[in-house]
């Protein structure tokens, strides 16, 4: 059966803070916890108004500190702008406080706009065709260090991070399958590659030390409420946000609104009906149905859930109400060669 987890993009909410957005995500973990989600993940963003986030491992020690068996993640780091050494020490430093709980999903998009990036790097020279090395190096830090090794990642060596491949295109798919590794498709907002890079994934899979079969896990964007109207309102507090984003008008996360053709231009329907063709919005029927529908069609091991949701009881009670229809199954890791899930 399909398991269901939670993506978070600790949103700020317009007259909100990055504070209270954090504080957010710890409470809504806790009820992701209690509600038998399998993992909790973050993303990384830069340079967004509406994303409390950016310093993703610093969020993450927050959040698990205040769970207790949750799985805790990145959904992802976004490996260009980091050397890999310092990933595996900073996700060392969370394995170690956190035993058998933490998850690093990796990607190669550089979750901000090019002057962002070059911020963050001091430099645009780097190639992002070199992510399938970085990707190495980093899951060798994560080995148990050999005799004279010369760079250590510490804490980080002999915890064994389990690694994600993140992907919004079939290249993700392809290194994933390559590397015998977890595989996260980014299906909530680029649902056009979704087919072609799950044929591919399944197709090319190659057994590794790391996983013994294929384990594809799915984002969706769910938005649940008690009836059909109320979900579909709190849908248009994503809706304005993807707008605005597309628009080079990133902010804050804004209310909800009654009518949606009021507040947004004609055209960006085509945008909306593209890029979130594949939500899933409303009561509980409603919902059981887009999800019975979405993973019959596509057979994920798992779903990971974003709902950027203007309301955090609303938010919550959103997260009560998919597990009611389609009850999480608790956490596991995904099968290693030679060991039982």
């Amino acid at each position: 059966m399909t398991k269901l987890s939670v993506l978070d993009l600790s949103p700020i909410v317009q007259g909100g803070d990055a504070a209270q957005a954090l504080h957010n995500s710890r409470d809504l973990a806790r009820h992701a916890e209690r509600l038998g989600y399998q993992r909790f993940w973050m993303a990384e963003h830069h340079n967004m108004p509406g994303v409390a986030s950016a310093a993703t491992a610093v969020a993450l020690g927050y959040v698990a500190e205040g769970t207790s068996s949750i799985r805790i993640g990145a959904g992802g780091i976004m490996l260009p702008n980091h050397a890999p050494l310092q990933v595996a020490e900073q996700f060392g430093t969370l394995a170690a406080l956190y035993p058998g709980r933490i998850d690093l999903g990796v990607g190669r998009a550089p979750g901000t706009d090019q002057r962002t990036a070059q911020a963050l790097r001091r430099t645009l020279a780097g190639n992002v065709d070199a992510f399938p090395n970085d990707v190495v190096e980093l899951m060798h830090y994560f080995q148990p260090a050999q005799p004279n090794q010369a760079v250590r990642a510490v804490p980080g060596e002999g915890l064994n991070v389990p690694v994600w491949i993140l992907g919004s295109s079939t290249y993700g798919a392809q290194l994933a399958a390559m590397l015998g590794l977890p595989y996260a498709f980014a299906s909530h907002f680029a649902p056009a590659d979704l087919d072609a890079a799950v044929q591919i994934y399944r197709s090319r899979f190659r057994p590794s030390e790391h996983l013994a079969k294929p384990y594809l896990m799915l984002g969706l964007t769910v938005v649940a409420a008690d009836t059909d109207a109320q979900a579909a309102r709190l849908f248009t507090s994503l809706q304005q946000a993807f707008v605005n984003l597309r628009s080079g008008r990133a902010a804050p996360l804004p209310p909800p609104v009654d009518d949606i053709d009021a507040v947004i231009d004609p055209a960006a329907h085509f945008l909306l009906a593209e890029t979130l063709s594949r939500s899933v919005v409303g009561g509980p029927q409603a919902v059981k149905a887009g999800l019975d529908a979405f993973i019959a069609r596509h057979q994920p091991d798992e779903l990971i859930l974003t709902s950027q949701i203007y309301d955090h009881a609303a938010r919550v009670r959103s997260l009560e109400l998919v597990a009611e229809a389609v009850p999480p199954q608790g956490a596991q890791v995904p099968e290693r060669e030679g060991a039982g899930v």
